[in-house]
């Protein structure tokens, strides 16, 4: 059973869950029945995009359980950005599920949330019936971020703690600190069999310039499932929120969340 559930009002719709330390995880919550769905979101994105939006309306039609929040330092939680990391991440994901789930749930995860639906499924098999990973990164402090940084850049990130990258979602461009990359580089899934034996959906896009489609495979292969299915769409980006996107999603869902 969850946790007794601590939160306040913070609008119409959204509510707040107390977690250590003063801090609070701000989410928005559908009641119905199970499997519920738990949205997690990417790296820096929030709770209102569209896949978020388009999960809970799906849920709403179906009578599923849902959840959609952000993590620290993201939306309307509390905190900075820079002092959050993928440990602290997935405590908030976490304390989500044992909070404000009750019985099995579906992960969905988007780019980083992918990373972090594995890594929540590791720390909660009991309570975790599928995943579905749309354009996962799994690893991607290793695998994609340092990857991408010049020698300049590596030498800012390590001498002042961290650094800024252009990046097409944001005209600021995003903040790497190095605290993040450590920490990531500790939470690593692809370097060895994954445990988990739940079913597994990925969807990638091939035209993902943020996240390499070959990622999602090799999360397929090292997953020990044997019900696993990678798809892959040719024109897709990386957000894949086209209504086409949308609707692949649902049939997904509805294969494994009649």
């Amino acid at each position: 059973m969850p946790t007794p559930e601590t939160d306040t009002v913070r609008d119409a719709g959204a509510r707040s869950l107390a977690r250590p330390g003063g801090a609070t995880i701000a989410y928005r919550r559908v009641r119905g029945g199970t499997p519920g769905i738990v949205f997690l979101g990417g790296f820096r994105s929030d709770m209102s995009g569209t896949k978020a939006l388009f999960l809970e309306e799906y849920c709403r039609q179906r009578g599923h359980a849902y959840v959609r929040f952000d993590y620290f330092g993201h939306g309307e939680s509390s905190g900075e950005f820079a002092d959050g990391t993928v440990s602290r991440w997935c405590s908030d994901s976490v304390a989500v599920i044992d909070s404000l789930t009750e019985g099995p749930q579906i992960l969905v995860g988007s780019s980083m949330g992918g990373w972090i639906m594995v890594l929540a499924a590791l720390a909660r098999p009991e309570r975790v019936c599928a995943l579905i990973g749309i354009a996962a990164a799994p690893d991607a402090t290793t695998d994609l971020m340092s990857a991408r940084f010049n020698d300049e850049q590596r030498r800012e990130l390590y001498e002042k703690g961290r650094v800024v990258l252009p990046s097409e979602f944001d005209p600021a461009g995003y903040l790497y600190t190095r605290t993040l990359i450590e920490d990531g580089n500790s939470n690593l899934v692809l370097r060895g069999p994954i445990p988990l034996t739940c079913p597994v959906r990925l969807l990638h896009g091939m035209e993902d310039r943020s996240v390499p489609w070959q990622q999602s495979r090799r999360l397929a292969e090292q997953l020990q499932s044997t019900n696993v299915a990678l798809t892959l769409i040719k024109d897709g980006d990386h957000r894949l929120s086209r209504d086409q996107d949308l609707a692949r999603l649902a049939r997904v869902l509805d294969e494994i969340a009649p």
